[in-house]
């Protein structure tokens, strides 16, 4: 039996992602106004702003007629994890989308941008209200460790994006670099995955010791990736003199990904020592 939860609208989290849900709508309303492009950057933009509407607009309707709690999912983690993905990828394409599509006259698309700006400040509220807070019982995601293990497998697909088969093929060293993304993402994705489906029991370890395992090994792979990945990418290949005549040169990809694999490593390494922490420490008091 549905039953209605006023409450859900009034609190501040519902504030919140009411105002998202605006926000959200008038940006990719504005810029659909405006008229279609092909750029791969646009479609992006577009998806993020839709993605994150549908999404809010999903959670709100759920808690609202209290459907989400007959959902055989973990909510609290599921919502949590998906303001903290929001949060990236609207942050992504509030820097993206005036950097190749606004100008001084571009009325409409500067108010789309404010008005992500904005939506992006509301998503890092929402992860603030929702994320379990010292001495609270809490799902992993709602946890600063599952918050990061979020913005890991993020991170990841921007290197995944960035990434060109022509460049890291001749070399195998950065085939080497191409794993380490790969299999630390899969294993980000997998933890986020059976944490939201409530199968963590499914881990042939208890769960922290294996997160722990895990943490420590991406660690050692990222810091070989964050060498490696200069050495092959940069060495004798200098900045081509085209590129100073294009917004992004594909040469600059090296650039991107060798800066997010020094941030995925401050993660992971900021990781290990919240898994440490809880393991040796806070397990034991």
């Amino acid at each position: 039996m549905v039953t209605l939860d006023f409450r859900t609208l009034t609190v501040p989290v519902g504030i919140v992602r009411i105002l998202e849900v605006i926000f959200t709508c008038i940006s990719f309303s504005l810029v659909a106004s405006v008229g279609h492009s092909t750029n791969s950057f646009w479609t992006w933009c577009m998806f993020t702003w839709c993605f994150c509407f549908c999404v809010t607009f999903l959670i709100i309707f759920l808690e609202f007629t209290s459907l989400s709690a007959k959902l055989p999912i973990s909510w609290d983690d599921f919502t949590t994890a998906f303001a903290m993905l929001a949060t990236l990828m609207v942050l992504a394409t509030s820097i993206i989308y005036p950097i190749f599509f606004t100008c001084s006259s571009c009325g409409k698309q500067i108010g789309a941008t404010v008005l992500s700006c904005l939506t992006f400040i509301l998503y890092a509220v929402e992860v603030g209200l929702t994320r379990a807070k010292p001495g609270e019982i809490s799902g992993f995601l709602s946890t600063i460790p599952g918050l990061l293990k979020v913005l890991e497998a993020f991170v990841a697909c921007i290197i995944f994006i960035c990434l060109d088969y022509n460049q890291f093929s001749k070399y195998p060293g950065l085939q080497w670099c191409v794993a380490v993304y790969c299999i630390c993402f899969i294993f980000a994705v997998l933890v986020i995955i059976f944490t939201i489906c409530r199968l963590l029991s499914l881990f042939p370890a208890p769960f922290d010791k294996v997160l722990t395992g895990c943490n420590v090994l991406a660690v050692l792979m990222y810091i070989t990736a964050a060498v490696v990945w200069p050495v092959y990418s940069f060495k004798n290949n200098s900045r081509p003199s085209y590129c100073s005549n294009m917004v992004l040169c594909p040469w600059d990809n090296l650039v991107v990904i060798a800066f997010m694999t020094c941030f995925n490593l401050a993660a992971y390494i900021v990781d290990t020592v919240y898994s440490f922490r809880l393991v040796f420490f806070i397990s034991r008091t």
